[in-house]
């Protein structure tokens, strides 16, 4: 079956593969969002236990997709996978280092004589929420708005220095947090993650005085959150982009790439639409007065982030597009033409992708099996405590 793709049919399943991963991390990233409201909706010990719990059944599936989407961008691009992890490695070094910081504090949170204390533990938890969310905003942004790396296939032939791939800044990514446009991105994914928490906590929470609580700042939040996601897409779709002659390689600027991308992929744009619909939808449904709705917002907010999320990481692969730009060397700028693995790798692992759909089924089986009741303080004395 896929023996009878082209090689760049390869490549662009597999753009599809890493958008879908993507997205499914950002919405996955709802247990962060949740983590930073912490004290914020918890105002008694036992509030705050209920909170952590709810989203201590959820965090490893995060951490899993996470892992998931490193290692399939570095089976599938690894030139991109070398590049970026490799050259900007502060800036993904802190990532990491906050999601790990976010499975300690779950597995010693509540351990008998933990040396640190319950209280830094969830110091723990709402600093993955906040740094994990904004900084990977920021690593998405460079997609669009671009990074300071060279490629130079030639340098494999030095023997003292035999890398393709230079970071040409000595910041090593962090200088990625100093652009606006970044900062656009890396906001509205913090606030897009506060507001599936609020949602999935009108949906688990059996706590009226939490509940209440979880309104209020829902609509502070989702204010917050359109507001940096439009600033940063009208910027987008008014910005130059890095475009590639398919015919010679070359990569050139072309003004409004973005928009042409979009108006050139309709399927793109009805995504893209159905998307923001979907999570305004979600949002929305909260301060509906019917209970049988109120707790449901999650289950059209979370499907529409991973179409919003997908449909952007799509725009920023396909059409002859530089999905990461070299704001240093434009001809160093990375498409899914020129940063893949070889197409009998490529062919290999897509067989392997056909496990992806059991892995969803998985996920949403044990998801269902977590959620059949509402927790509450009655709960948390019968149920394993984070």
């Amino acid at each position: 079956m896929f023996e009878q793709l082209s090689l760049f049919g390869l490549q662009q399943y597999w753009w599809m593969i890493i958008s879908l991963l993507g997205s499914i991390l950002v919405f996955l990233m709802f247990v962060q969002g949740g983590q930073t409201l912490i004290f914020v909706l918890g105002k008694t010990e036992m509030e705050r236990k209920i909170l952590v719990n709810i989203l201590g059944r959820k965090w490893e599936f995060t951490f899993t997709t996470l892992v998931t989407f490193g290692g399939a961008f570095f089976a599938s691009f690894p030139l991109f996978y070398s590049t970026s992890f490799g050259g900007a490695y502060w800036l993904w070094m802190i990532i990491l280092f906050c999601f790990i910081f976010q499975a300690v504090s779950y597995e010693f949170r509540t351990k008998p004589g933990n040396l640190l204390g319950q209280r830094v533990y969830e110091i723990f938890l709402i600093l993955n929420g906040i740094l994990g969310t904004f900084l990977l905003g920021i690593a998405v942004a460079t997609f669009f708005t671009g990074s300071l790396f060279s490629i130079n296939k030639m340098n494999l032939s030095d023997l003292a220095a035999p890398v393709i791939s230079r970071w040409e800044s000595p910041a090593h990514g962090m200088e990625a947090v100093l652009n606006w446009k970044n900062i656009l991105l890396g906001l509205a994914v913090f606030f897009l993650s506060r507001v599936l928490g609020l949602l999935y906590f009108l949906n688990t929470v059996g706590d009226d005085n939490i509940l209440l609580r979880v309104k209020k700042q829902l609509w502070i939040n989702a204010l917050l959150f359109l507001l940096f996601f439009l600033s940063f897409i009208v910027t987008l779709f008014l910005s130059r982009g890095f475009a590639l002659n398919p015919s010679s390689g070359v990569i050139f600027i072309e003004q409004y790439k973005y928009l042409h991308n979009l108006l050139a992929m309709p399927g793109v744009f009805i995504l893209l639409a159905l998307g923001v619909v979907a999570v305004l939808t979600g949002i929305l449904f909260p301060f509906i007065e019917q209970s049988k709705i109120s707790g449901k917002g999650i289950w059209f907010a979370g499907p529409g982030t991973i179409l919003t999320v997908f449909s952007l990481f799509l725009l920023a692969g396909f059409n002859n597009t530089a999905f990461y730009p070299s704001t240093y060397d434009i001809q160093s700028s990375l498409t899914i033409r020129n940063s893949s693995s070889s197409r009998y790798t490529l062919t290999v692992m897509s067989y392997v992708s056909l496990l992806v759909p059991i892995v969803i089924v998985y996920i949403w089986y044990a998801w269902r099996s977590m959620n059949k009741v509402r927790t509450d303080a009655k709960e948390m004395e019968e149920e394993h405590l984070y």
